[in-house]
């Protein structure tokens, strides 16, 4: 693939027919160096951890997952137990041959697996904290702390998952050390001392030893004996991913391609430009991806993506693209991906917010029109999010339906209200219906396909994305509604997002799952 960066020139088009009222202001101050062509072969997954910036409040807890024991690790266990002395040595080449988690069947319920996580501590390692994105509670903290074999290194967490699941990880030793120095008041001891009991000591409130687990949260960092990493925003290191025997196929998992693209295929052109916006008024980063080859005189399909940052400049998503358009599974596809910039400015500019429905429909749709073979047509236009991103692109097709005819919308953030989140952990949730679901319901039928998508841990979230798909079937919308097992991230969105534009523009009798022929 070519990939360009450029200096877009012409004047900004008019507003576009249907768009929210807004200024097309849109002028181009250059384009940004440096574009990278993707993970495989791009941006580096690792580096040091950033510090996680503080994000809009959540409601949705996430269900709980059983904890269970693991066979291999009672049997080495008792090896442990007997003297077997060469039993953990054993073992861990055994893990580190075979990589992290464990994953073991369950004879009697064939359709779920045994998935053993797993951290090779040190004499300091006091507690490990397993974060595995869905299954852990952050308001209890305790219940993901990980076990200690006694008297060896080997620290672990079993949970019941179904045999289709995938999703990511990361993992939190605590050492007793801050910047290097053990924490006042604190020693390390040697392992043979250290509890592995995941509850908080008798003498002190459960409050107390949440508030010292917390800290640890800014340390985790990817399985080291777990090769594949999906990037990450905000974080550096990025997490670990892990997929079970029956989750479903995807084309492109870019946390495993380090093999590099398919040299043979036709690479689209991917370019990344400044939009002064006034909308927003700010100046905003806009990827886009034009694919090869003619293009249909009325324009190519067209994508407009949030979160441009993540899916072109950590993940190269354009490699997706590529397939899909080869394999026949999408026609021409032209993509405009705005970055979202960071945390702060993405809560504050995403949601059911106006000023950001008239950035995407009055501003930079028609800036594209005047440089790009973009589609006039909404129902040939899809737009896209994922979280809070899900949200807004919701929100942008309720707003501008003559302008976005398609919405795909994965784990959309439905706790949001323009008033805030509401109380802690979804006790809203059975007051009321979401902000956006009522908006739908008094704003009468539109021209709106919905691809809508959530994963089976995601809490009251789940019951909220069926909330409003059945608004949207009361109202008369095509609803493709889809529920998985998985987290609320990349690794599972990265399927999504070939799936929800397969069925908004695909043709029917293709499979955006499984690869077509090389």
């Amino acid at each position: 693939m070519k990939t360009s960066v450029g200096t877009s020139t012409g004047p900004v088009g008019a507003t576009l027919p249907g768009a929210a009222t807004g200024t097309a202001a849109g002028a181009v101050r250059g384009t940004v160096p440096g574009a990278p062509s993707g993970v495989c072969g791009g941006p580096a997954a690792t580096g040091a951890a950033e510090a996680v910036p503080a994000g809009p409040p959540h409601t949705s807890r996430p269900a709980p997952a059983e904890i269970v024991d693991s066979p291999r690790i009672v049997a080495l266990a008792a090896s442990v137990a007997g003297g077997r002395d060469a039993a953990v040595r054993e073992f861990w080449a055994e893990a580190e041959a075979q990589g992290t988690p464990l994953v073991e069947p369950i004879p009697w319920d064939p359709e779920h697996r045994a998935v053993t996580f797993l951290w090779r501590g040190t004499d300091r390692t006091r507690r490990v904290l397993l974060l595995v994105n869905r299954l852990v509670d952050r308001s209890h903290l305790a219940g993901s702390l990980m076990r200690r074999i006694h008297g060896t290194d080997v620290w672990h967490l079993t949970y019941r998952l179904p045999s289709d699941h995938r999703g990511s990880y990361v993992i939190a030793p605590d050492t007793g050390l801050e910047g290097g120095r053990a924490h006042t008041g604190e020693v390390s001891v040697a392992m043979r001392e250290v509890s592995a009991l995941p509850s908080a000591p008798d003498s002190e409130p459960a409050d107390d030893f949440q508030a010292r687990l917390l800290p640890l949260l800014a340390a985790a960092r990817p399985d080291p004996l777990n090769p594949y990493v999906l990037p990450s925003r905000w974080r550096g290191e990025g997490g670990s991913v892990f997929e079970l025997p029956d989750a479903p196929p995807q084309r492109w998992r870019p946390w495993a391609c380090a093999a590099g693209p398919d040299g043979s295929m036709a690479r689209g052109t991917v370019e990344r430009h400044r939009l002064t916006s006034a909308a927003l008024a700010a100046r905003r980063d806009v990827w886009t991806y034009v694919p090869p080859g003619p293009l249909p005189d009325s324009g190519a399909d067209t994508l407009v993506l949030l979160d441009g940052d993540m899916w072109f400049g950590r993940l190269g998503v354009q490699d997706l693209f590529d397939r899909l358009i080869a394999d026949g599974v999408l026609p021409p596809l032209v993509v405009l991906a705005p970055d979202a910039v960071d945390n702060a400015t993405r809560a504050r500019e995403f949601g059911g917010r106006q000023a950001y429905t008239n950035f995407l429909a009055a501003e930079l749709l028609p800036w594209a029109a005047a440089r790009l073979p973009v589609t006039f047509d909404p129902s040939r236009t899809v737009v896209a999010g994922e979280s809070l991103g899900g949200l807004t692109a919701l929100y942008a097709g309720f707003a501008a339906p003559r302008r976005f005819g398609n919405v795909l919308a994965q784990s959309p953030a439905l706790w949001w209200r323009p008033e805030g989140a509401g109380p802690v952990n979804g006790t809203d949730a059975a007051e009321r219906p979401s902000w956006l679901a009522e908006r739908f319901a008094g704003g009468g039928r539109r021209e709106l396909r919905t691809h809508l998508r959530t994963g089976r841990y995601a809490g009251d979230a789940r019951t909220r994305s069926r909330e409003l798909r059945d608004t949207l079937r009361v109202l008369g919308h095509p609803v493709t509604y889809r529920e998985y097992n998985g987290g609320h991230d990349h690794a599972c969105w990265a399927g999504g997002l070939a799936e929800g534009l397969a069925d908004l523009l695909g043709r029917p009798d293709t499979d955006a799952g499984t690869p077509g022929p090389a």
